[in-house]
């Protein structure tokens, strides 16, 4: 059976193995180790859920040996181990590499804190919760324990490990290469598995007791309201919790698989009524109570079982007995899945206990649920919650319950990040938070804007009447915010697209922290909360409420080396510096980098379900070289060895000056026309531009927007090899810090005199150090200070000037403090 079949190559290649006796080494790359003790001489070779594949190339390795003393040297670590039972002592390995003040050494049984990795579930969080263990660490090392885990038998079943003394578990070496670290993490535990393009879209989903005609009324008026929706989601009342039947019995309702037809009286139906809107459908599952007497597939249950139906007893639920597992697919979920079901929300908060000490239920639903998925050739997934190292292969992860509040929404961004330490890539939160905490329509909008830059991005709340996250019901100044960063997640899907099957195949989680991009610097540990989105974005999330003279929120960010350019206002930062960012409410800031190319859906009109776009408009960021390959399939294949990608090119090359698009090539989807659109994001021409396709030759004239440069081109056969013509080492246009510093004093609450007294300054022909030094004098307090300054020292080649020359090199900046100046703002 499908279910029962996974890809995994648990036994190691003989010559990756060193041992006798008690003890055993397998090099399983070279920054990779597994070690192992046991009393008894017998080692595991049967797949863990945490290790799947141990049959890997053996790297170049040197054993150096003698009857007391064992040596293994690779390219990142030498170990050194004294044939005992390990110890502190007797088991050691020097990580090649400078990590710190000293050398780097691992000792086996010494705790060294690491850079963290994720945990179960955020239920009842009010803010930050303490996280487990990930693979990598500041000092270079890091191990993952693998002594208890529930393991697999030659049947692809799940089993324990033998008793006794023993030990098993993995050193990763691999000093500050992070992202190799996890690479190296995929090869063991498999790859994260390739998302079908509709889970990257908007959910809707919230804990009430709809009716059929209220939810499709509700889908009606998102599309109405031009607001794409790609997955819905119904929650514990879709199926009877209240009836008579449930009260008789003594149970609590949470589990079920009758529909409530009181509700909805044609299941069916309204099923087929989603799909017909572009929808796909999941339905939360509580199964921890089993089967009772009064559920529609009760009988049949029992007669797959040989249960006793003669006392109406329920059926237990018991994921460790085989015969029920396969029931609980064939008989209790496949009538919904035929019905028009897409996807199960696997809902399981009853611990880690099962009727086999040492098998995790939750394991067992995520490993078994994920197989099954992909019956009829779907797309493989499951919504559920973590269960450990190794859930990575069972997206996409539901982390629980939190309090709506600033802390709750101040800690996702860093939970999230956080996880990709142990390969956790598709996390999903209750955006906007689930319950307790306060209406806060301001949290809200951070919170969606958060969740339009995080892996998924799913609406959902309680039952409180009062806990309303529809955009029309908001004040206007609110839901016209939200409706636009909603809309703009279903813009950004041919990136996110590209990323998730990056994601698949390079092994590099959407979401990372920004050590990995830059883990030399000291500042990037420093900024938890912020982190690298795909390959060209960095995201600063806003946590925090705007101040009310102000009227802006604050974030303290690090832009890491090199210049950066905010996607919606077009501003130009210099890098390698913290910098304090003010933010009004509709602003939020995302990070493009020189030779950043990011593809948008541009449709007139986005629509449900997460189509392939036939309009693409392309934000570029001039000042280096980039190049971006935009990925599309047809939704086939379980694997993306099994999918024919269609795959679009671009490049740009600052020294000429030349964007080039396509042509396209590849897949299954027959080639069409395609609409290309070019945004240069700060940047300016007021020039006509020339535009090859093919041999064809245009002058065409764009428009200089609030955020870049738009040029329009028109409509192009996808076999098209398109060229955009900037002029030779083209610039990014420097800031005008003056129209951006009127802007705020106009909506600032503060004195009138003040704010005149600042713009005298800001408009006297000074530079920009005097101009600072009399803002100072001023006596401003932060909260007013840092949005001037940000404005005046966003790009540090205009600290020293009034005008728009390039006065220095950037070395002749630091030689004038200019770097000292903007660490201080």
């Amino acid at each position: 059976m499908h279910r029962y079949s996974f890809p995994h190559t648990p036994v190691a290649n003989p010559e990756a193995i060193i041992g006798a006796g008690n003890y055993r080494f397998t090099i399983l790359t070279d920054g990779l180790l597994r070690y192992e003790w046991a009393a008894d001489c017998q080692f595991e070779d049967r797949a863990s859920v945490l290790a799947i594949n141990r049959q890997l190339p053996v790297p170049e390795v040197r054993v150096v040996e003698d009857q007391h003393s064992l040596q293994i040297i690779t390219s990142r670590f030498h170990l050194n181990y004294d044939k005992q039972e390990f110890s502190a002592n007797g088991l050691s390995a020097v990580i090649k590499g400078n990590y710190g003040p000293h050398v780097s050494v691992w000792r086996y049984g010494v705790e060294v804190s690491n850079l963290g990795g994720t945990t179960r579930t955020l239920d009842e969080a009010d803010g930050r919760v303490a996280l487990e263990q990930g693979i990598i660490s500041r000092q270079g090392y890091a191990t993952l324990d693998d002594s208890t885990s529930m393991l697999f038998d030659d049947k692809q079943w799940v089993t324990t490990r033998l008793p006794g003394n023993r030990l098993d578990g993995y050193l990763f070496a691999y000093g500050h290469d992070y992202r190799q670290a996890i690479q190296a993490f995929y090869l063991l535990s498999g790859p994260q598995p390739l998302l079908p393009r509709w889970a990257l879209g908007n959910w809707w989903s919230r804990f009430y007791p709809y009716t059929a005609d209220e939810y499709l009324s509700l889908m009606d008026r998102f599309r109405e309201s031009k607001i794409p929706l790609s997955v819905a989601v119904l929650d514990m009342d879709w199926h009877i919790v209240q009836d008579e039947r449930v009260k008789k019995a003594g149970v609590t309702g949470w589990t079920g698989y009758t529909w409530n037809k009181e509700l909805f009286p044609n299941p069916k139906a309204f099923l087929a009524a989603l799909h017909d809107r572009g929808l796909h459908i999941s339905l939360n599952d509580h199964p921890a109570d089993g089967v009772q007497s009064y559920e529609e597939s009760y009988e049949e249950m029992a007669i797959a079982l040989k249960h006793d139906m003669s006392m109406g007893d329920p059926i237990p639920f018991d994921i460790t007995n085989q015969a029920f597992l396969d029931a609980f697919f064939d008989v209790l979920h496949r009538r919904f899945e035929r019905d028009g079901l897409d996807l199960w929300w696997v809902d399981w908060q009853q611990g880690t206990h099962s009727r086999i000490p040492g098998i995790d239920p939750l394991w067992v639903l995520n490993h078994y649920h994920f197989l099954d998925s992909a019956l009829e050739n779907k797309r493989p997934l499951t919504f559920s919650r973590y269960a450990g190292a190794g859930s990575h292969r069972y997206p996409i992860g539901f982390s629980g319950d939190t309090v709506v509040s600033w802390d709750s929404l101040h800690f996702q961004p860093e939970f999230t990040a956080t996880a990709s330490n142990i390969g956790f890539g598709w996390w999903s939160h209750d955006i906007g938070g689930h319950f307790h905490g306060e209406k806060n329509d301001e949290m809200l909008i951070r919170w969606v804007q958060y969740g339009v830059f995080s892996p998924i991005l799913r609406l959902h709340s309680s039952n409180n009447i009062f806990s309303i996250k529809e955009p029309w019901n908001l004040d206007p100044q609110y839901g016209q915010i939200m409706a636009k960063y909603l809309q703009f997640r279903h813009r950004l899907l041919p990136y996110l697209y590209t990323m998730n099957v990056r994601a698949a195949v390079q092994g590099l989680p959407l979401v990372q922290p920004m050590y990995w991009g830059y883990p030399e610097s000291e500042e990037s540990y420093n900024v938890p909360n912020q982190y690298i989105f795909g390959s060209n974005l960095i995201v600063a999330p806003v946590t925090a409420p705007q101040d009310p003279r102000s009227r802006r929120s604050q974030v303290l960010a690090w832009l890491p080396p090199g210049r950066h350019v905010d996607i919606f206002t077009g501003a130009v930062y210099d890098g390698d510096r913290r910098i304090w960012l003010n933010r009004r409410l509709e602003d939020y800031p995302v990070f493009a980098y020189e030779g950043a190319i990011i593809p948008l859906d541009a449709a007139s009109g986005l629509t449900n379900g997460c189509p392939n776009s036939t309009t693409i408009e392309l934000l570029v960021v001039v000042g280096a070289d980039g190049n971006f390959e935009l990925l599309e399939d047809d939704g086939k294949g379980q694997h993306t060895d099994q999918v024919n990608f269609r795959r679009t090119r671009f490049s740009y090359n600052q020294q000429t000056g030349e964007f080039h698009i396509g042509p396209t090539t590849g897949g299954t989807i027959p080639p069409g026309v395609r609409q290309w659109n070019v945004r240069f994001l700060g940047y300016a021409s007021a020039e006509g531009i020339e535009v090859c396709v093919g041999d064809e030759r245009h002058i065409l004239n764009g428009q200089n927007e609030s955020n870049g440069f738009f040029l329009e081109l028109g409509s192009h056969q996808e076999s098209a090899h398109i060229v955009v013509k900037l002029e030779s080492h083209p610039t990014l246009t420097m800031n005008r810090p003056e129209t951006q510093i009127i802007d705020f004093l106009r909506g600032a609450q503060i004195e009138l005199d003040l704010k005149d007294e600042i713009r005298k300054i800001v408009e006297r022909p000074i530079s920009r150090l005097l101009q600072i030094g009399d803002l100072h004098a001023l006596g401003l307090d932060n909260i007013l200070l840092n949005p001037i300054l940000e404005f005046l020292l966003a790009d540090s080649r205009s600290a020293l000037t009034k005008d728009n020359q390039d006065i220095s090199s950037p070395s002749q900046q630091k030689q004038n403090g200019i770097k000292c100046l903007n660490n201080s703002v």
